[in-house]
């Protein structure tokens, strides 16, 4: 048996575990929960971030130094960010029609007397911006921050690109250290359907059906959304840069979204994305290690989806309208703050509250979309990674028709 299958029948069956759980005893869950769900999806999410910080260095330095001149890898990196701003974009405003269109959050019918939420402060934008340079690479990879790691691994592809023979010997051992990586890669998803159940049947049991049915609007406004720019703008980019059928596209890419589904962390799903795309989808690994780790951390279409429905239902549940200067400062704050607040623990719900109180909102209104928010994040995390193999596969598809049309020149 495939392990697209192994994995497809793990969520299947770990979504009726949960659901089962959900209508038992609070004492039965928890015992469950505590000594069997909770200890394997954990140590499935350990066994993956174990490889995480070494495998986006060493890939990052590969990808760097195998695009080789300079200005290739400014090129390449200026149609990552766009790619990610303008899909950011057009997420916000299908999340944002889509709300309007259901009206998840109809004033009257949520108890708002006991909602409260603290929210945290992200940091300036402009300090993450100065912050991407590490000051000390190694408390960088310790404390895992992907940005300041991004950058060290770009200024050592670099050096390896333009030293060239004189360093071949370290290019040789990083090629050696990414071979190591992708074998423990290939052992962990072996696991992948067991972490799988168990992390999915956790969060559905954890949710309980009373939460889940009283936000139902609220998470249908949600998943269509999600599909709509799934099917829709990833679809058209596909087809029309890449050349490509989306639909071999998601069935080749599908493993990798079931994982970031169990996982709720693109940073946790990246060495099972990168994985698909440079075997499964063809993408030049070069680009994928370059591409698919900075989307990891600042590509979040499925986030920005979730504020902008999340924003139109607190706005409909406190009787607040949004005009027209609203909904544009809900578009650039959202797709700005998608750059200004990478990496830090607990995104979404920090990008939310910047949002609300950028147009005046009740920041404890956050507190009514918490209780499904753990299970809408594995599908927001599904579609931020399927994002970011989609801008890898096709700046792979431009690159090599590029190179293809200078092979013919020459002969």
């Amino acid at each position: 048996m495939s392990l697209t299958k192994k994995i497809l029948i793990a969520l299947a069956l770990g979504v009726i575990v949960g659901i089962g759980l959900s209508f038992s005893s609070p004492d039965l869950f928890h015992g469950v929960n505590k000594y069997a769900l909770e200890p394997v999806g954990q140590i499935f999410l350990n066994l993956i971030m174990m490889i995480v910080v070494p495998i986006v260095f060493v890939s990052i330095v590969l990808g760097t130094a195998g695009l080789g001149d300079p200005a290739k890898l400014g090129r390449i990196g200026m149609q990552t960010i766009v790619f990610y701003l303008v899909t950011t974009a057009i997420a916000l405003s299908i999340g944002l029609g889509v709300g309007y269109l259901l009206e998840p959050g109809k004033a009257g019918v949520f108890d708002t007397s006991n909602a409260d939420y603290s929210a945290e402060s992200p940091p300036p934008i402009m300090e993450t911006l100065v912050n991407i340079i590490p000051s000390n690479p190694l408390e960088a990879m310790t404390s895992g921050d992907m940005l300041q790691i991004i950058a060290f691994a770009i200024f050592i592809g670099v050096a390896l690109a333009v030293l060239g023979e004189k360093t071949a010997g370290i290019y040789r051992l990083f090629e050696q250290a990414n071979d190591i990586l992708i074998f423990l890669v290939n052992g962990i998803m072996r696991t992948a359907p067991y972490g799988a159940f168990a992390l999915i049947a956790s969060a559905i049991g954890d949710a309980g059906l009373d939460a889940l049915g009283s936000m139902f609007m609220y998470m249908v406004a949600v998943i269509l959304s999600l599909i709509i720019h799934g099917a829709v703008t990833y679809s058209l980019a596909i087809k029309g840069i890449g050349k490509a059928s989306p639909l071999k596209f998601y069935k080749e890419f599908f493993p990798a979204m079931s994982v970031a589904f169990s996982t709720s962390s693109s940073s946790a799903t990246l060495p099972v994305s990168m994985k698909m795309a440079q075997e499964r989808l063809g993408v030049k690994k070069s680009i994928s290690s370059f591409v698919q780790p900075l989307g990891a951390t600042i590509n979040m279409d499925g986030t920005a989806i979730m504020q902008a429905v999340a924003t139109v239902f607190i706005a409909q549940v406190y009787a607040i309208s949004l005009g027209f200067n609203d909904i544009l400062m809900i578009i650039l704050t959202a797709t700005l703050a998608s750059i200004g607040t990478a990496g830090v623990p607990g995104v979404g719900l920090i990008m939310l509250s910047m949002v609300l109180k950028q147009i005046g909102l009740p920041v404890e209104g956050i507190a009514l979309i918490i209780g499904v928010d753990r299970l809408l994040d594995m599908l927001r995390t599904s579609l931020n990674i399927t994002g970011d193999a989609t801008c890898a596969y096709i700046i792979s598809e431009h690159d090599k028709r590029i190179e293809s049309k200078k092979s013919k020149s020459k002969i």
